[in-house]
């Protein structure tokens, strides 16, 4: 018996569902490994991800594991740079990825900023994703074309958007579970 596969709709609205189906119900490209530079928010939130997964995690961070909230805790496998300077691990992070990935909400800022222009500098793969208005389903679609073996994530700390840690991680699991 076969089975019939689904027509694609003419009306545009119906036309985007079919796709976001589609997308949903084939099988998903997940990276090797997740990195990010360790900050409170976005960058927290892609490591533990990683761990929930059991995916290899890491990314460079400053010099003593500095970040907003002190130290980055020493369950997350990060390596040191020799600097305590930001932009150098952002940097780094870029280069030593295949991608990518910002999770932001509102305006770029700050190191949100900085990621998303390093990664035009040094001509990186990078997709620009608003949490409180892009659908899981583009990112979903963007990694199946990519296929980064190693992922960098990243976007605001969690001082500078309250709760981002907790949206960024729900995200995160629709892309990746």
């Amino acid at each position: 018996m076969t089975v019939p596969k689904k027509r694609k709709p003419t009306n545009s609205k119906l036309n985007a569902q079919f796709e976001r189906e589609s997308v949903l119900e084939s099988k998903r490209f997940v990276p090797e490994k997740i990195v990010s530079g360790g900050q409170t928010g976005v960058d927290r939130a892609g490591l533990d991800v990683a761990i929930a997964l059991n995916l290899a995690h890491g990314g460079w961070c400053p010099s003593g594991r500095l970040s907003e909230d002190g130290t980055i805790p020493s369950r997350y496998e990060m390596s040191e740079m020799e600097t305590n300077d930001y932009p150098s691990r952002t940097k780094q992070n870029v280069i030593d990825s295949d991608a990518t990935l910002i999770l932001y909400e509102g305006r770029l800022s700050s190191g949100t900023m900085l990621t998303w222009r390093t990664c035009q500098k040094l001509s990186k793969e990078c997709k620009l994703v608003r949490l409180d208005r892009d659908p899981s389903s583009e990112v979903i679609r963007w990694l199946q074309q990519t296929q980064p073996l190693v992922l960098n994530i990243a976007g605001p700390r969690e001082t500078s958007r309250e709760g981002i840690y907790d949206r960024a991680m729900e995200f995160l699991l629709e892309v990746f579970a």
